[in-house]
């Protein structure tokens, strides 16, 4: 009888593994594997703050799951995750209803005998009032396109209000300088510079204002502090306001409250401060930590069920006694390689091998105008990158999770397609 293998979350992590296992064992019909998502498509998630500023068209990146299904040799179902019954060895999703509210999928059931969640993280509020109420959030396609089509619309106003002889000024505060924020606020700025190509030309540089607010002594505490200090003057060499050691205590409407000092005036209001799993987690009888991540063992199951895995952002796995793999683009990829190489060992009847995570480095782009990063090779020998350097390294690491999922040849067709796109298409998506 095929093992049920039931992968729930898309991500970049969730769809790698599937596409791995899927070739490896569903083909050869081993092995079931199901990949479980709420949506249609998977958009890598460090694209999201392109999509949100107009940078690129989501439609350009966007994968079909059940394209890449049929192709991999998995199965793929629509659906959010509602429940799990580790007694039963079964998942419960839910209702799925169009627009008006009809139901199109009644809740269904399904059973699994390995059972991986990779469902991710979202942004933390860290219980802040008014975030939810008056704060944009950019953890999903549906949130970053929400925000973009605001951000047009008061493109619209304010190139409006200027033409018509009134001195307005587009403010948009962003909170959280990590490489979210760091990396809109960049994007931003280079979409405005962008704008009189297509016909707003009285909103210029200097009738937009970018306010970055940090709670913590510096930007990119993953950065080395030399790099880190480089990016805030980049930043604010671009005319964005960079505010350090202030933690916002409340949001009202357009309007950002800080510990110490003004407040904060703004059209637009971004949250991207903190990375914790989805709230879902605290009912499934499984041990999490207080960001709600999944605790782990070193092989990525469950510490309180073998038969459950965890991996990507809403894993919490130990590197030591202190530390924690951070919730990383390519601490998913390494899970799920590491996942992947286990599983079909235990099909070879050779033991699990446990997960080491190996740090890469970090990279920030900022935009067109520059990138910085540091590339780690060991504990004792790092080397920082910027420039041309660093914006080909940061590049690579989309091209490589395109590789993971179509293999080196199409990885190449698609870079090829991608560089039409950028001279047939519009370097602004304004619709």
């Amino acid at each position: 009888m095929q093992e049920q293998i039931v992968i729930v979350g898309g991500g970049a992590g969730g769809l790698e593994l599937a596409t791995m296992l899927g070739r490896k064992l569903g083909r050869s019909k081993q092995a079931k594997v199901t990949l479980i998502d709420r949506n249609s498509t998977h958009l890598w998630k460090p694209l999201l703050h392109e999509v949100a500023s107009g940078a690129l068209d989501s439609r350009l990146a966007e994968l079909d799951y059940r394209g890449q299904s049929a192709r991999a040799g998995f199965q793929f179902m629509i659906g959010t995750l509602e429940s799990v019954n580790n007694h039963q060895k079964t998942i419960q999703l839910a209702a799925i209803r169009d627009a008006q509210g009809r139901e199109v999928l009644a809740a269904r059931s399904l059973s699994y005998d390995r059972l991986i969640l990779a469902i991710g993280g979202v942004t933390a509020d860290f219980g802040t009032p008014g975030v939810k109420e008056h704060s944009y959030f950019l953890d999903s396609l549906r949130q970053a396109d929400e925000f973009h089509e605001h951000l047009l619309n008061e493109f619209l106003r304010v190139d409006q209000s200027i033409e018509d002889g009134n001195e307005t000024t587009l403010s948009l505060a962003i909170v959280g300088g990590g490489a979210t924020g760091v990396e809109l606020a960049a994007e931003l700025i280079h979409s405005v510079s962008l704008l009189s190509i297509y016909g707003l030309s009285y909103l210029d540089q200097k009738h937009f204002k970018v306010c970055l607010v940090e709670a913590g002594e510096r930007l990119l505490p993953a950065l080395p502090e030399r790099l880190s200090t480089s990016v805030e003057k980049k930043l604010k060499s671009l005319g964005v306001e960079v505010i350090l050691d202030n933690p916002v205590t409340q949001v009202q409407e357009n309007t950002l409250v800080l510990s110490e000092g003004k407040p904060v005036q703004a059209n637009l209001i971004v949250w991207a401060a903190g990375v914790r799993a989805p709230d879902v987690t605290k009912g499934w009888g499984l041990k999490i930590r207080k960001n709600n991540q999944i605790e782990v063992n070193d092989y990525l199951q469950s510490v309180s069920d073998t038969s459950i895995y965890a991996i990507g952002d809403c894993a919490a796995c130990r590197i030591d006694d202190e530390r924690w793999v951070p919730p990383r683009a390519q601490s998913a990829h390494q899970m799920a390689e590491c996942l992947y190489r286990n599983i079909v060992r235990g099909y070879r009847q050779q033991p699990a091998k446990p997960f080491v995570y190996k740090d890469r480095g970090s990279l920030v782009s900022l935009s067109r105008f520059s990138a910085v990063g540091n590339l780690m090779q060991s504990k004792s020998l790092s080397m920082s990158v910027e420039g041309t350097m660093a914006r080909w390294a940061y590049a690579s690491l989309y091209r490589m999770h395109q590789r993971a999922l179509h293999g080196w040849w199409k990885m190449f067709l698609l870079l090829m397609v991608d560089r039409l796109n950028h001279v047939v298409k519009p370097r602004l998506k304004l619709h």
